[in-house]
């Protein structure tokens, strides 16, 4: 009897743990049904491909469309829509209060603040003209710096920058390198390398030619200009997080002391605001920033009176404002950084049907999204292959090893607006080989639709 109950209590629990798998699609044979499972790219990984027709309401297209995939940086539509659904126009800058000749100030995890990408001084011009003492406190964080799930080993690398309460130029070091590569005639312990040795004398520096190395057509002297090309690039380096270093670079910028305190934030301090949330979102979608998407979402916390947590707003997403998605979405992070991030393609085609219906025009959304051929993270792929035209794909881009992700908008040539989303996960190899398949795939929409 006893064997018998423990059986009945593991089958009763493994239905409970087990969620019913994903019903098998059934396909029509068309044109882009057979270009997608003849190609032995999409054979050789796992891909999902979902396309919408909104105006229909129609699924034109689905194969694996319920199946979790690894979305990567897919997840910053999961941010941006959090955005458009619960932060203001302007993203809040700090919050402070003042007690007597003291102001104390909390960090709300604006991304802005001496970022130099940005240029905004508001909050700069605030601190720095304040005649009250500046005490920075981070009470109201709660988070941890790295996300879960992040590659520990990437801790140094500009794409993996700390969540912080208080960020400050954009949370990194930039290096400013110069790679200067010199052009000369060697020497040797006896002078320049010219065999014979002789012409050692004949050789006069003149930097008025502008060739190299030159003689003369009735002579033996040879005119020489040494050459320097010089290559200038900066590196960014992500610095380690601690209120002590906050405090310490903010008296070095402002010019007077801050001190930090452990003091609570008040249910009701003042705020200041900074830049237009618009321009974060640009930032956070073209070059696929992780460092502003995850900021925003402790930036979301902060509006909402919360202290700095992304699980917090993540959890309210899912409870409140995603209920449509045919699947729960796996989700973790603001970035995609992580891996124990999962969504399928057609919960993505879901998402992108909310984000499009928050703007009144299709203008306004596609400017803030890569347009291929021309800006952001696909300005090399995706192009129009007539200049005459303009770009036909608007969507966000996802890479981590192994996978890549596209998800987005795509006008066709008959004037239609689909929703598409492709998820590639497992290959081996380099993305470009699934990337340059999946161009075939979007152009034959965008040419036959």
């Amino acid at each position: 009897m006893l064997l018998i109950l423990l059986g009945i209590s593991a089958c009763q629990s493994t239905e409970e743990l087990t969620e019913e798998p994903p019903k098998i699609e059934q396909k029509e044979a068309t044109p882009l049904a057979t270009m997608i499972d003849t190609s032995q790219v999409f054979s050789a990984n796992l891909t999902g491909f979902a396309l919408y027709d909104p105006e229909t309401d129609s699924m034109i297209h689905s194969q694996n469309g319920n199946r979790y995939f690894t979305p990567a940086s897919n997840t910053k539509l999961f941010t941006f829509y959090t955005g458009l659904k619960l932060l203001p126009d302007s993203l809040k800058a700090l919050e402070y209060e003042v007690r007597g000749d003291s102001l104390i100030f909390w960090g709300t995890g604006d991304p802005s603040f001496l970022h130099p990408d940005f240029g905004n001084k508001k909050v700069y011009e605030f601190l720095k003209n304040r005649d009250e003492d500046l005490y920075f406190s981070d009470s109201n964080f709660d988070d941890e710096l790295l996300g879960p799930g992040w590659s520990w080993s990437d801790y140094q690398y500009y794409y993996q920058t700390e969540k912080v309460p208080f960020p400050i130029f954009g949370n990194v070091a930039r290096f400013t390198i110069q790679e200067i590569e010199l052009r000369k005639i060697a020497e040797t312990d006896s002078g320049l390398a010219v065999s014979p040795k002789y012409f050692q004398s004949f050789v006069k520096e003149n930097g008025h030619r502008d060739d190299f190395l030159h003689r003369g057509m009735t002579d033996n002297t040879f005119s020489y200009k040494a050459e320097a090309d010089t290559n200038t690039y900066t590196i960014d380096k992500p610095f380690h997080y601690s209120p002590e270093l906050v405090t310490d670079m903010l008296s070095d910028t402002l010019g007077k002391t801050v001190e930090y305190v452990e003091i609570e934030r008040p249910e009701s301090p003042q705020k200041i605001y900074s830049i237009k949330s618009d321009t974060a979102y640009k930032r956070m979608l073209r070059p696929s920033d992780n460092f502003i998407a995850e900021q925003l979402l402790l930036v979301t916390a902060s509006e909402l009176g919360k202290p700095l947590n992304s699980r917090t707003v993540i959890e309210k997403m899912k409870e409140e404002y995603l209920d449509f998605l045919p699947r729960e979405p796996q989700w973790v992070d603001g970035s995609g950084l992580s891996r124990y991030n999962m969504f399928t393609p057609k919960s993505m085609i879901r998402l992108l049907g909310a984000i499009d219906n928050e703007f009144v025009d299709d203008e306004k959304l596609f400017h803030l999204l890569p347009a291929g051929g021309e800006r952001g993270t696909i300005r090399s792929w995706y192009a129009p292959r007539d200049d005459r035209e303009k770009p036909y794909v608007f969507a966000k881009t996802g890479t981590l090893s192994n996978n890549h992700s596209l998800s987005g908008y795509l006008l066709t040539k008959s004037g239609k607006k689909l929703y598409f989303s492709f998820m590639n996960n497992h290959y081996v190899g380099s993305s470009s080989v699934v990337k340059e398949e999946m161009e075939k795939v979007l152009w034959y929409i965008h040419s036959n639709f």
